[in-house]
């Protein structure tokens, strides 16, 4: 980003915070465009990472052609509706038809889609289907449980209340077993972790 468009974004926070009443020239408030501007940077980091490199990045032939799952992976986005924090959880597991990915790529892959102004519906279609296009396995199953400060902040205001969706691709969506399997290991109690 220019050192111009910098300043734009630190003049539109300056203008957003006197809106709300405040005085942005306060000493709380002085270097709070600053702040905000560094800290949007880092919220919206995934528009400047391509989450097919990366998966590419790390992949390894096997003969493994049985589920492979990360679950519990923390994820943070932003509601592109009303610019406001998504908390959840992200469960993803593909079946290797040949090739392996780095188990690191996986919530890396949902940290990029994550930090992009979003909908929770289409976050978890995007992780999907880059898994599926970059490691071409047999299935992929997504589950992303999450909750909406839109929801729980403001309008409803109900708090506690988890959105869950899914994306099902390949055996997941097409074999009864698999994705019972799927489903089953998501909501297994982890139990002693060593």
């Amino acid at each position: 980003m220019s050192d111009s468009d910098q300043q734009s974004f630190q003049n539109a926070v300056k203008t957003m915070i006197q809106s709300v009443g405040e005085n942005p020239g306060r000493e709380g408030l002085l270097k709070t465009p600053e702040r905000v501007f560094k800290a949007y940077e880092f919220i919206f980091g995934g528009y400047k990472l391509d989450p097919n490199e990366v998966l590419k990045s790390a992949l390894f032939s096997s003969t493994n052609d049985e589920m492979v799952l990360i679950k519990d992976i923390e994820l943070y986005s932003t509601c592109e509706h009303h610019l406001l924090p998504i908390i959840g959880r992200a469960h993803v597991a593909y079946i290797p038809d040949g090739k392996v990915v780095g188990l690191s790529k996986i919530p890396r892959v949902v940290d990029i889609f994550s930090r992009r102004m979003q909908i929770q519906e289409q976050l978890t279609e995007q992780i999907a289907d880059a898994i599926m296009q970059t490691i071409q396995p047999l299935g992929v199953g997504v589950v992303i449980q999450a909750r909406h400060m839109c929801m729980e902040m403001r309008g409803v205001e109900k708090i506690n209340s988890t959105t869950t969706s899914s994306a099902l691709r390949g055996q997941f969506k097409k074999d009864q077993k698999t994705r019972a399997e799927f489903f089953s290991l998501i909501n297994a109690p982890i139990g002693n972790r060593y």
